[in-house]
């Protein structure tokens, strides 16, 4: 391996946890302790201040610098930054819109044409839906990034969705983007469980640098524990439905996040929630099959509205609109 690419890799080793022994690094990246020794002394001239402690114990810490050292970043990596800048330009964070559109003018300047060129391919072609998501405040995302990565508790105000106030303390795991929305997964101290909280309702108090150590997070893969922790946590209606329909097929038919659990060869089990009726009533029309349904009250009746509604559209017996008052006089209410 090249020395400048064997510089990165090491740099790339040094940002992606808190302590390295110089014995794993040599052993990751195939060299003597000698070596990393001499790398280390070379990032250090780069202006990246790696920390060092002495002894058989002893280890590498990559610390917060006094300057900006220069940034080392293969061609996969400066376009990754370029379109995160980009997308970051259009508001999803707070504060970091102009802030964004200044940094990406100076990458830009920097990209040979070849990478510029895809950068503006994709952007060329890519077209910003407006809508109305909460943004969260960009330090926060940072402190919560860095709690998650250094194992240190966090304590903070939070809103549920039921607008309760409350305050928590968490042991970080990971955060999570689903939705054009952050979420945080952690260990609630007080609770006693896993949760997932969302970033936005988040008012982190200051930190206290308490560090533990890292929970076994709960079993299955982290994307769909997230998708239906989200869900259980900010649905207001919720219904699980019987459809007879194999759980392969409605699972197709589905978005991913929806948990869909066979019953038999035949019929499955669809857990479905949403912050209305009208939505899940739109869930449970992409089944394309029958389906059996209890509750809540609000998606009986919401249905129940549906089916007069289609009978009458299709039978032609939609009623005609009431005809406006005369000579201007309103209707009271």
């Amino acid at each position: 391996m090249k020395t400048a690419a064997r510089t990165l890799r090491l740099l790339t080793l040094l940002q992606s946890r808190r302590d390295w022994a110089g014995r794993e690094l040599a052993e990751r990246l195939g060299v003597s302790t000698r070596t990393i020794r001499s790398d280390v002394e070379r990032l250090r001239g780069l202006g990246y201040p790696v920390h060092a402690s002495p002894g058989t114990a002893g280890g590498y810490r990559l610390g917060a610098g006094t300057r900006l050292p220069p940034l080392l970043l293969d061609d996969d990596e400066a376009v990754a930054v370029a379109i995160g800048l980009r997308t970051a330009a259009g508001g999803s964070v707070a504060g970091l819109e102009e802030t964004s559109v200044r940094a990406l003018a100076k990458l830009e300047q920097l990209l040979p044409a070849r990478l510029r060129h895809r950068v503006n391919t994709l952007q060329s072609y890519t077209v910003p839906v407006p809508d109305d998501i909460p943004t969260v405040n960009a330090l926060a995302l940072a402190t919560i990034a860095g709690a998650c990565r250094d194992h240190e508790r966090l304590r903070f105000d939070y809103v549920t969705h039921g607008r309760t106030p409350s305050v928590r303390t968490v042991e970080p795991h990971r955060l999570a983007y689903m939705g054009r929305r952050w979420y945080l997964e952690a260990w609630d101290t007080g609770k006693r469980d896993w949760r997932t909280f969302r970033v936005d309702r988040i008012e982190l108090h200051p930190p206290t640098g308490r560090r533990f150590v890292p929970r076994d997070p709960p079993e299955g893969d982290l994307a769909s524990r997230l998708a239906r922790g989200v869900g259980q946590a900010t649905w207001r209606y919720r219904t699980r439905v019987k459809v007879h329909a194999p759980a392969a097929v409605a699972g197709a038919r589905l978005p991913a996040s929806i948990p869909v659990e066979p019953i038999d060869e035949h019929t499955c089990a669809v857990d479905v929630g949403s912050d209305t009726p009208h939505m899940l009533a739109v869930y449970l029309g992409m089944l394309d099959a029958d389906f059996e349904v209890r509750e809540p009250p609000e998606l009986v009746d919401h249905l129940r509205r549906l089916m007069g509604r289609y009978d009458r559209a299709t039978s032609g017996g939609v009623a005609a609109p009431p005809a406006a008052p005369a000579n201007g006089a309103c209707e009271s209410s």
